[in-house]
């Protein structure tokens, strides 16, 4: 397996000056306002929305004051938004430092409705996506090198970020009918894909596409994924196209006929100490998708020499630490990733198309977001739920009645 990359970067452009901030306010308070109707030539739009208040709060209706598209700037119409674990840890205050209002989702599809003067790449109409992030710097080494998720002055999170370029505004998500996006940060969606399901590819999908890229898997590799939640399906499938033998690593009985259908080659059992030591020196690449605290060094045990282990999952507490010795005697690496630039998860966004990978997902309205929350939490979800935004604009004409 040889290191690699896509490499097309993005333009430079500085920070431009400060705009007004966009408020969120609590639906109540915009009664007649919707995030449907149509917007002036030159002006923003307000979007239903759903997010929390406060760290207990749950989800909540709002809306957003989306800005008026700059020349840069795309318009999209929010169809889907995929639900993200690290969604209800920011909503909830867990990673602590969170501002509020705060309307979550960064695994968003929809269809262009304006776009700025300056955009020749995409047109209304366009079917389109919005991953991790809204902006980074344009100027440093990894944002030129297409790598705008390790932007060394800090790329601008889809949600919960100051940006920079319009006046420290922090931003809003997914959740919610309409969402402006300089162009350099959309994502064309092919149309042969479920745009539905397409949304968690745009988190999920690159998150575990670009480990297996850097990695340049193929025919012949043997592929180890730790975890079956909705990163670990995702890269079971990811693989499995790629054309490498998949080894599903699980605790659960439970879940080996669910990666077996997933298109995994074989199972093992982790807690099986005799499966474990069958697997030895047997795999070329893990993926660890789990972010609850484990013990990794009976998965470096399984891996060939010059193998990996990258870490995916980010548990909220201190792992088991690693033995070196295991690491040393195999030359083995032990690295961690994230997400993957624009121009990766284009390519991946491609390569899902030429395959016909998706994401497996669950349909929710704006109603049943706490209870999915909820569901995420405790792990009741078959892959990854997606939120139904028209839901949403249900949701506003009921506040506003």
């Amino acid at each position: 397996m040889t290191p690699g990359r896509p490499v097309p970067p993005p333009l430079a452009n500085p920070i431009a000056p400060a705009q007004p901030v966009n408020p969120v306010r609590p639906l109540a308070a915009a009664a007649g306002s919707t995030a449907g109707a149509a917007a002036a030539e030159g002006a923003g739009v307000t979007a239903a929305a759903y997010g929390a208040v406060s760290g207990d709060s749950g989800l909540v209706p709002l809306t957003v004051a989306r800005r008026a598209p700059k020349a840069d700037d795309v318009e999209i119409a929010i169809e889907f938004c995929g639900l993200c674990h690290s969604d209800v840890h920011a909503t909830r205050g867990e990673w602590g430092g969170q501002t509020y209002p705060l309307v979550p989702g960064h695994e968003i599809v929809g269809t262009v409705s304006r776009v700025g003067p300056g955009v020749t790449e995409f047109a209304v109409g366009d079917r389109v996506g919005v991953g991790c992030m809204v902006d980074s710097c344009r100027e440093c080494d990894s944002c030129l090198d297409g790598l705008e998720q390790y932007c060394e002055n800090g790329m601008t999170g889809t949600y919960g970020a100051k940006d920079r370029r319009n006046g420290g505004a922090i931003s809003q998500g997914g959740y919610s009918t309409s969402i402006v996006v300089d162009r350099r940060y959309v994502l064309r969606v092919p149309e042969s894909l479920d745009p539905a399901a397409v949304a968690p590819l745009l988190c999920a999908g690159v998150t575990t596409f670009s480990p297996l890229r850097h990695f340049d898997v193929g025919e012949g590799d043997v592929v180890g994924v730790v975890g079956l939640g909705g990163l670990g399906h995702m890269a079971v499938k990811l693989a499995k196209a790629m054309g490498a033998r998949v080894v599903v690593f699980t605790t659960s009985e439970s879940k080996v006929a669910a990666a077996l259908e997933l298109g995994a080659d074989e199972v093992v059992l982790s807690r099986d100490e005799a499966a474990m030591a069958a697997a030895d020196r047997t795999i070329d690449l893990i993926i660890d998708t789990v972010a609850a605290p484990h013990d990794l060094n009976p998965f470096f045990r399984a891996l060939r020499v010059d193998g990996a282990l990258f870490q995916l999952g980010l548990p909220s507490e201190a792992m088991p630490p690693v033995n070196p010795g295991a690491l040393i005697r195999r030359r083995i690496a032990y690295a961690g990733s994230l997400i993957g630039g624009i121009a990766e998860t284009q390519e991946m966004l491609d390569f899902c198309a030429g395959h016909g990978v998706v994401a497996d997902i669950e349909m929710v309205t704006a109603g049943q977001l706490n209870e999915a929350y909820d569901r995420m939490v405790a792990g009741d979800v078959k892959y990854r739920f997606v939120l139904d935004t028209g839901t949403l604009r249900e949701e506003a004409r009921e506040a506003d009645a």
